[in-house]
């Protein structure tokens, strides 16, 4: 049992040194980093799988200190002296084996990991000197101005910083090719290879630099340039401040001084053409190396400094003569400024006038009388209107006085306030004319909004099952009132037009006729109610009784148009006329249905018969009697009020016409100025339509005439005779 132990220990002894040696073997093959990267990857592979196998010796190392151990139990002590002396020589070659094996990889493993960092950085090296190389390439791109230039020039000298701090990184690359090249011996990290980068490098450092060089002569000479063009602006103002003082009206220095000091600036500007010319020498070398846009800036510039120049010249030359001219002008500026103030006292004389002919008067007004007041308005609106061109000849006055060196401020105060009283005149009269204008559409619209709110009532009255008698009576009154204030306003339908205008005076007429026949049909059925009434009242009276009155009645209607058939004295007698027999009409027709109502009680009687049918003759008679005289009525109103608004726009044109033409003259008479003249033909354009106008007045005058009383008509006679006077001296005015 002993010796099987010691030959178990001997022969786990032995295949443990037998692997070991076999390891050592494979290690020493391997332990070689010279050569080509693929064969020092294959050894990195090999050691990598032998290193591997290391736990397999771990194992054989524990397997021969077990058997060891069993062998050092049973054998004697001559013996153990034997085993342990194998035992420790089996260990020191394993702890020999298990180093090699740790040593030989991670050399190995050291230098493929080296060489890759150092291909890493090559790669990124060249990859820099590639970039490099196409950033600095081609040529230098010319740029816009010299701001631009600076920036093109930090931009290189920005790379060129790149390149230099890139040396650092090539001395790192050159001193690891050559570390490595002491271990693999590779002709990749040869000599050679390292000479090749540093070629690359210098290349790249010498063309940044001469990149920078350039750009900074570029970037100098425009820099100068640059310089040299503010030196010459300020140069340029220097001048200029003192050919203004020269020039300003603020200095005290006679004419004399102000020439001396002329002549100095003349020399200096004279020597500044030495200087612009200099420039231009300067900027044609410039331009060179200036993109396109860059060098017609310059140019630009170029030519402004030069204008500039010529403008100071042209300047000097032109207050020489200005100085001569200056007495001359001071004489043309006081009489510009009599003129005006003289125009400036006549306008204002013009507006007091027209302001105090807008006087509207106190105390409640007619209608009428709200018409002449809209008219007067108008007139003045058109009258001011006429006055803006004096206006605007002042203005024009006072722009010639600003001309002039002379402090304008009172004139121009006087022009202002002026301006300021044609404007409150001018607000005034508008202001009056759109009061006045509301006022009339109030009154014109009065009676058909009265007549809607009194309507309802009506409607209400004759839906009511037995209204009394007085309501119906008092209804009828009421409606011949609404009657006869429709028919006045529809009667004023040129008027109408003119105050609200085409559409509103349109639109108003046909509420009025709408209205007018509503109230026809509602008059009508307070007639048939009254008559309704009545008959519960004729039925218990006799034919005598209900007979008598209506004789009576018919009689008094005929006396009544009787006393109409005389002429009016003047417009307001034949309204009130025209009036009067609407009143009749509707009596007679109230008389009509009394009539139907009695026929009923005479059927059987032919005595009755006959007198009702007398009766019945005699009205329908006055009743065609009655129709001719309110249709000769209206004719006559609405000729009369034709005739009167005529008259009176004519009358008003005149008056505007006059007191315009009177503005047109000075104290002597004689008329101004040309401007003047020109709103002079104008008015007189208009006198060839007025002319037909005053025939159409006449006209009218004529028919009012032939149907007006003996005092009516010796009244308008002497009207047109006043308006062919005031005609012929207002056309003398104008011709004379």
């Amino acid at each position: 049992m002993t010796q099987q132990l010691q030959d178990e220990f001997d022969s786990s002894v032995e295949n443990a040194e037998a692997w070991m040696k076999a390891i050592q073997e494979r290690l020493r093959v391997n332990d070689n980093t010279k050569g080509p990267r693929s064969a020092l990857e294959a050894r990195l592979r090999e050691t990598e799988k032998i290193r591997a196998l290391e736990p397999e010796g771990s194992l054989k190392m524990d397997l021969v200190l077990v058997k060891a151990d069993a062998a050092l139990r049973s054998i004697g002590e001559d013996k153990k002296h034997e085993v342990l002396s194998k035992l420790k020589d089996i260990k020191a070659l394993w702890e020999e084996t298990a180093i090699y094996i740790t040593h030989c990889h991670s050399r190995i493993e050291w230098v493929w990991l080296h060489w890759s960092e150092y291909l890493k950085a090559q790669d990124e090296f060249y990859t820099w000197i590639h970039n490099m190389r196409v950033t600095l390439e081609p040529d230098i791109e010319l740029q816009l101005g010299l701001k631009e230039k600076q920036w093109q020039l930090n931009h290189a000298q920005v790379l060129q910083n790149d390149v230099l701090n890139q040396s650092v990184l090539l001395e790192r690359l050159l001193e690891e090719a050559a570390s490595l090249f002491s271990r693999i011996g590779d002709p990749s990290v040869d000599e050679d290879a390292q000479k090749k980068m540093r070629v690359e490098y210098e290349g790249i450092r010498q063309e940044a630099q001469n990149r920078v060089k350039l750009l900074e002569t570029i970037t100098r000479e425009h820099e100068q340039y640059s310089a040299n063009v503010n030196q010459f602006q300020s140069w340029l103002n220097g001048v200029t401040e003192k050919l203004n003082c020269c020039i300003g009206g603020t200095t005290k220095s006679s004419a004399e001084d102000k020439l001396k000091a002329l002549k100095e600036v003349a020399k200096d500007i004279r020597s500044g053409g030495k200087k612009w010319k200099h420039l231009e020498n300067q900027c044609a070398e410039v331009i060179q190396n200036t993109s396109p846009l860059g060098a017609a800036r310059l140019k630009d510039e170029l030519e402004e400094l030069r204008k500039a120049l010529e403008k100071l010249k042209l300047l000097s030359s032109e207050e020489e003569e200005r100085l001569l001219k200056i007495q001359q002008s001071e004489s043309a500026y006081e009489s510009q400024a009599r003129q005006l103030e003289a125009d400036i006292q006549k306008l204002r004389k013009d507006l007091h006038r027209l302001e105090n002919d807008l006087d509207p008067g106190k105390g409640e007004k007619t209608e009428e009388e709200f018409v002449t007041l809209w008219r007067k308005c108008n007139a003045t609106r058109a009258a001011l209107a006429a006055e803006e061109s004096r206006i605007e000849r002042l203005k024009a006055q006072l722009k010639e006085l600003l001309r002039f060196s002379q402090d304008v401020q009172p004139h121009a105060e006087s022009v202002v306030s002026a301006i300021h009283q044609y404007q409150s005149v001018r607000g005034k009269t508008s202001k009056m004319s759109t009061d006045t204008e509301t006022q009339l559409r109030r009154l014109f619209q009065d009676p058909v909004q009265s007549f809607e709110r009194w309507k309802p009532s009506i409607q209400m009255l004759l839906e009511t099952p037995e209204p009394e008698l007085a309501h119906i009576e008092a209804a009828l009154a009421e409606s011949s009132q609404f009657k006869e204030k429709l028919m006045t306003l529809q009667l004023k339908k040129d008027v109408l037009h003119k105050v609200l205008g085409e559409e509103e005076a349109e639109s108003l007429l046909q509420e009025v006729a709408e209205a007018s026949k509503e109230r026809e049909i509602l008059h009508k059925n307070l007639l048939q109610s009254k008559s309704k009434l009545q008959n519960l009242i004729l039925q218990h009276k006799n034919f005598d009784a209900g007979f008598a009155p209506l004789q009576k009645k018919l009689s008094a209607i005929k006396a009544k148009l009787d006393l109409e058939k005389e002429p009016r004295p003047d417009l307001l007698g034949k309204k009130t006329q025209l009036q009067r027999l609407q009143m009749i009409q509707d009596d007679l027709a109230e008389l009509a249905v009394h009539m139907e109502e009695v026929e009923k009680l005479v059927q059987s009687n032919t005595t009755h018969r006959h007198e009702m049918n007398q009766l019945s003759s005699d009205a329908q008679a006055l009743k065609r009697s009655l129709e001719m005289m309110i249709q000769q009525s209206e004719d006559h109103v609405q000729k009369h009020w034709a005739y009167n608004d005529k008259l009176s726009d004519l009358q008003q044109w005149i008056s505007v016409t006059r007191e315009k033409i009177d503005s047109y003259h000075d104290a002597d008479g004689e008329q101004n100025t040309e401007g003047r003249l020109e709103d002079l033909e104008r008015c007189l354009a208009e006198f060839p339509d007025k002319e037909i106008q005053l025939h159409l007045v006449e006209a009218h005058g004529q028919l009012v005439m032939e149907n007006s009383s003996p005092e009516e008509t010796a009244h308008v006679q002497a009207e047109l005779d006043q308006l062919r006077e005031s005609w012929k001296s207002l056309k003398e005015m104008a011709t004379g």
